[in-house]
């Protein structure tokens, strides 16, 4: 046996075809792992490149020995055990009988996510830091944290900020934000949520609040392009202001949705609680968040994030706003 022969023998038992191939057009070959398709990229995980983005019309066919849901024009959407590679511009769906699919007709490509999961532990952290030199000096500085931690049917989340504010030497704000949430998944779409939750700020009226939940959830879908979740809340709530102590329930409904574009470069969020407390006094309280991240390279983030809080109450509404360009790390 020629050594070349041998070598390649090797290479189909020590190295599996678990690497999935992408030919272009121009002749080019390279290996890696489908990621997903989306807006007309390609992303194929790469040991030597890291993420690469190729433009689906440079594609000219390509393999997965992964099973990946193959969205069509449309909303034909269907789930191939592999993919095989085919005549130029095709693609084959092996499943219980071979479809032959142009590529042109395919939109989108994402690896399904099993119900019941090993662990997987994902998050991101953002710093933020504000420095003012005019009439007053301002210093302000912020760190985000959002993580979750998921293992079978149980998923952990954990929230967290730390601020702190000075204004001409003097401390105007040191506030610290912490809320844990324990998820049991009954079935692939359903949950119960338990959650707890502080926020603790010695210069505010309100030195110390802390809430218990616990409620259903539903999660619309969650792929490798993100996550859509709405979760149905019975909230206590225990305050500690400067003028004694004070304690209330309320009915809340929570939202919490993540949308890769641009070929995963590109982070759409979003995540809010909307409160209806069981008082005469206030209407609603209202605490949201949207923005961008921006992925540098396999790492570190660029983000834009917009707080909007809002009380309503005796008539009147109160609201705050707040934008932050800050950078930091996904995991």
């Amino acid at each position: 046996m020629r050594w070349q022969n041998l070598w390649l023998l090797l290479c189909c038992v020590v190295f599996p075809a678990w690497a999935d191939t992408v030919w272009l057009n121009n002749g080019d070959r390279l290996s890696g792992t489908i990621v997903l398709l989306e807006g007309g990229k390609l992303v194929l995980q790469t040991k030597y490149a890291g993420r690469v983005l190729i433009s689906w019309s440079d594609v000219s066919t390509l393999r997965s020995a992964q099973p990946l849901l193959v969205k069509q024009s449309g909303f034909d959407t269907e789930q191939s055990k592999s993919l095989a590679a085919a005549g130029q511009g095709m693609v084959r769906l092996e499943n219980h009988e071979s479809k032959t699919l142009p590529l042109a007709s395919i939109t989108q490509i994402v690896p399904p996510r099993p119900f019941i999961e090993d662990l997987v532990w994902e998050g991101n952290l953002d710093g933020k830091l504000n420095i003012e030199r005019n009439e007053d000096r301002v210093d302000d500085w912020r760190l985000k944290l959002d993580t979750r931690l998921k293992h079978d049917r149980w998923r952990y989340s954990l929230d967290g900020s730390q601020r702190h504010e000075t204004k001409n030497d003097n401390n105007i704000k040191d506030e610290w934000e912490f809320d844990y949430d324990q998820d049991y998944f009954v079935s692939d779409k359903w949950f119960v949520r338990g959650s707890y939750g502080v926020i603790r700020d010695q210069f505010e009226y309100v030195e110390r609040q802390t809430a218990y939940g616990v409620g259903p959830g539903y999660r619309f879908w969650d792929n490798a392009l993100g996550h859509f979740e709405l979760i149905g809340q019975f909230d206590h709530y225990d305050l500690q202001t400067s003028d004694g102590d004070a304690s209330f329930d309320a009915s809340a409904l929570e939202w919490d949705y993540k949308r890769l574009l641009w070929g995963s470069r590109l982070e759409f969020f979003s995540t809010g609680e909307a409160a209806m407390p069981h008082i005469d006094s206030v209407d609603y309280v209202l605490e949201s968040e949207a923005g961008l991240r921006y992925r540098l390279n396999d790492w570190a983030r660029l983000s834009l994030l917009y707080e909007l809080d809002q009380v309503r109450g005796l008539g009147e509404t109160s609201s705050a706003r707040e934008y932050t360009i800050g950078i930091g790390v996904g995991w």
